[in-house]
């Protein structure tokens, strides 16, 4: 054979085999979400965010909920029944306030019951949404975080106290109005989340949880476990169905260099020998 056929046909195959890996995992992806439609007898939506490689060249690409993804919430929402349950599937370190606000108002106002499942974790953004559900079922090692605005790179909450230990005179007009954003952003994040817990936690405990999420209490990436979450007063179930792991297993990402962490990937069962 040519030499020159030969490298052609290796980088078709780098091109191809990514792409056709891709699809093969897309469509076990679909196997194993109808059998979780089947067995929980819901719509399931899943929202995966993790770090994603582009094929030909391995750059990481870290993904957050976006206004794409919710369109496609929404549009899944629109499509399923008024009388069928909904699963949304979550695993996110959050995104943009109004993508997350969008996808929290369609599962608060959807009649029939709708449950976040957390595998993982489910931060600033996924929390906001995951609030809004009628029920958040979450991995017993699992976290949820807090949902104050983030202005750039900065929390809102500590661009207004360092602006507040200073003289307005000392300070330049563009820090001004961080400051004045930053100010909105938190309450407009209260507000919100007051306006999706007061119906099912009564206004003075719904006003609570809104002060302490999303007005600088914590770090934005504070993990709020298992025992935060009900010191809160935030309802939780701990049963995540096994087939969800078997789902979350779908979307890792193909590792290209030596890996961090390794094990023997089977389960053991109690009492094995090694």
């Amino acid at each position: 054979m040519d030499p020159s056929s030969i490298i052609w046909i290796f980088f078709a195959f780098l091109f191809f085999y990514p792409q056709v890996l891709f699809r093969y995992r897309l469509l076990q992806r679909y196997k194993f979400i109808k059998q979780f439609e089947a067995v929980r007898k819901t719509r399931a939506i899943v929202m995966i965010h993790r770090q994603e490689q582009l094929a030909l060249f391995g750059i990481p690409l870290y993904k957050y909920i976006t206004i794409e993804d919710s369109e496609e919430i929404l549009r899944a929402i629109r499509m399923t029944p008024e009388d069928m349950p909904i699963d949304l599937i979550l695993h996110t370190p959050g995104g943009l306030v109004l993508a997350s606000e969008q996808i929290a108002i369609a599962l608060k106002e959807h009649k029939a019951k709708t449950t976040v499942i957390i595998p993982h974790y489910a931060m600033s953004g996924g929390s906001l949404i995951a609030l809004a559900a009628d029920e958040i079922i979450i991995d017993k090692n699992a976290v949820m975080g807090p949902v104050d605005p983030q202005i750039g790179q900065y929390p809102a909450a500590s661009i207004i106290n360092a602006i507040n230990t200073k003289y307005t005179d000392e300070l330049d007009d563009e820090t001004l109005i961080l400051g004045d954003i930053a100010r909105k952003a938190i309450v407009q994040v209260k507000e919100f989340v007051y306006d999706i817990l007061k119906d099912k936690m009564g206004e003075e405990k719904a006003k609570y949880l809104s002060e302490t999420l999303s007005t600088g209490k914590w770090t934005h990436d504070y993990p709020l476990t298992i025992n935060k979450l009900k010191d809160l007063g935030i309802e939780v179930n701990t049963d995540l169905p096994n087939i969800v792991y078997e789902l979350f297993d779908l979307y890792r990402q193909p590792v290209n260099q030596r890996p961090s962490v390794q094990y023997v990937p089977v389960p053991y069962k109690r009492g094995t020998k090694k």
